[in-house]
């Protein structure tokens, strides 16, 4: 699987250029001539997750989740790799998702239905009682997130 680098805040870096001469009382004088600095992408962006928060009934009964497998988990930490898209409705509890390699996370709650990109490698931590209800997406299903 390749590795999708996971980018963490780092200070903005100004470069400058020296500014006409003041008289020595004043000092030396710089002015900003550009500005970088590296943008923070969320982990569900770099990582291709996709979230819906607060599903509503209505959208639950169109995609027929009371008849995708359950799962239940107390207090835990699994590693797991999806070799396939998986759709994931949060009934219970929350989870920390941590993508390997990375030190960035994502937080998903009770009411959240996640899709799970094929390939992807991260360790989920279950803070507590979870329940969910998933379904594995064959290639040509087109759930919409």
């Amino acid at each position: 699987m390749a590795t999708v680098p996971c980018f963490s805040a780092a200070p903005a870096r100004v470069r400058t250029r020296q500014a006409a001469p003041l008289p020595s009382q004043f000092g030396a004088r710089r002015i900003p001539t550009a500005i970088t600095a590296r943008i923070k992408k969320p982990v569900e962006e770099l990582y291709n997750l996709r979230v819906e928060k607060n599903v509503a009934e209505e959208r639950l009964e169109e995609l027929g989740v009371k008849r995708w497998s359950r799962w239940e988990s107390g207090k835990c930490k699994l590693k797991w790799e999806w070799h396939v898209d998986q759709l994931v409705y949060i009934a219970k509890g929350r989870v920390r998702v941590v993508p390997r390699d990375c030190k960035d996370e994502a937080w998903f709650y009770e009411g959240d239905l996640v899709r799970y990109p094929k390939w992807l490698e991260a360790s989920l931590y279950f803070q507590g009682p979870y329940e969910e209800r998933y379904r594995f997406l064959a290639y040509g299903d087109d759930f919409s997130l």
